[in-house]
């Protein structure tokens, strides 16, 4: 057990840093520069007080990336307080302010006082690299829809019909928006004429989605104010669109390469419902490593698959959705087990059973989700790849 126990508030461009003794008296108040040469000199003056340490941060990554390196390469002891426990657990402490130098001593205090609290260990270097590609697609599929949406609504202040005909998340209708906003341009084209521009960008289903604009032309031939800009920037933001599918195409691929060296990837990929892209998601998670999970359940309970009682008094047995989970990876959960309720028998006859049992689709896909964390936790903790069937025994 720790002798001292220093707790850190991790900041952009400083560390606030408090040592507590066991009798929560404080040894050491510091606030260090987020630069390798003074972490490293907080770093021994903190072992020159006491070598049985016990660090704590409340963030896990970005900002406090270098200090968490440098003290797990260095064999430190580290746990991790999410923020909103230390602000919450700051409300049971003296004085209504709110400083830095507070929130460390409760940090610093709450690691004395739990033993329950998440211990950070060194990550693989295919583990971190996942874990950056895919929180650069998230950032790049967020700024997809976002102008997706304002393209949306660009497209509908002049040309409604026309917004109602095309699905902006193909690329056809991209591409035709690159060209062809308003519906005289539309008009003064025609169909035949539409379509073979189409052809030669070689959009796929050229002529239905020509003759769908065309209808859609001749439906309007009011010009609304301020068409010409509108369509301008409807130009713009189709390239726009266009170019970010692109990059996520190809992030798709650096994803898939580091994801296929991973020693889980095949485990992982076996799984029904389960490519490169939510493996990986998955992997970034939780780093692959199963030995932070005792059971199953702890890995269902921060999925946020797993229901959590809510009793008070007389009530008991009132169950509801958790209110704190690792959001990515509910979403991996959620969505594999929506693909494989498509491409999955058994997955298929388990939603469809718990939907006749009167569940919504929601709680049926989560209780679904819930399963196949089960499963994948077994086959990890197993080493064995997902089967549909089980395996046939013959008698001794």
């Amino acid at each position: 057990m720790a002798r001292i126990w220093a707790g850190t508030d991790i900041g952009k461009t400083h560390h606030p840093c408090v040592v507590l003794d066991a009798d929560g008296k404080r040894l050491l108040t510091r606030r260090v520069l987020n630069d390798e040469a003074e972490l490293l000199t907080l770093l021994a003056d903190v072992l020159a007080i006491d070598e049985d340490v016990l660090w704590a941060v409340d963030v896990a990554d970005g900002m406090a990336a270098l200090w968490i390196s440098l003290l797990l390469n260095h064999g430190q002891h580290l746990v991790y307080i999410p923020g909103l426990a230390v602000n919450r657990a700051s409300a049971g402490y003296r004085g209504i302010g709110k400083t830095d130098a507070k929130d460390a001593t409760v940090i610093a205090d709450q690691a004395r006082m739990r033993r329950d609290l998440a211990v950070l260990r060194p990550e693989d270097e295919l583990t971190v690299e996942l874990g950056i590609l895919t929180n650069r697609r998230t950032d790049l599929t967020a700024d997809r829809t976002r102008r997706i949406n304002r393209l949306r609504g660009q497209l509908t202040s002049i040309f409604p019909a026309l917004e109602r005909a095309l699905d902006l998340t193909n690329t056809g209708p991209l591409v035709l928006l690159t060209g062809y906003q308003t519906p005289a341009a539309l008009r003064r084209t025609g169909r035949r004429r539409l379509e073979t521009w189409l052809r030669n960008r070689k959009v796929r289903a050229a002529e239905q989605l020509a003759t769908a604009a065309a209808e859609t032309a001749e439906r309007q031939h009011t010009a609304v104010p301020g068409e010409k800009i509108a369509a301008q920037l409807i130009h713009t933001a189709a390239k726009e669109v266009i170019a970010l599918n692109e990059q996520i195409a190809e992030i798709d691929k650096l994803i898939a390469a580091p994801f296929r060296e991973h020693e889980l990837s095949e485990v992982i990929a076996s799984m029904p419902g389960m490519g490169p892209l939510l493996g990986a998601e998955f992997l970034a998670a939780t780093g692959g490593d199963m030995t932070r999970y005792a059971s199953s359940d702890r890995m269902a309970s921060l999925a946020g698959v797993a229901p959590v009682p809510r009793d008070s008094g007389s009530i008991s047995g009132n169950f509801h959705r958790p209110r704190r989970y690792h959001r990515g990876l509910q979403r991996v959960f959620y969505t594999s087990a929506l693909i494989s309720i498509r491409s999955c028998d058994a997955s298929r006859r388990f939603y469809e059973r718990k939907h006749a049992e009167g569940k919504r689709h929601t709680q049926a896909v989560l209780a679904l989700a819930r399963r196949r964390v089960n499963v994948l936790w077994a086959l990890i903790r197993d080493g064995q790849c997902y089967e549909s069937e089980p395996p046939v025994t013959s008698a001794a």
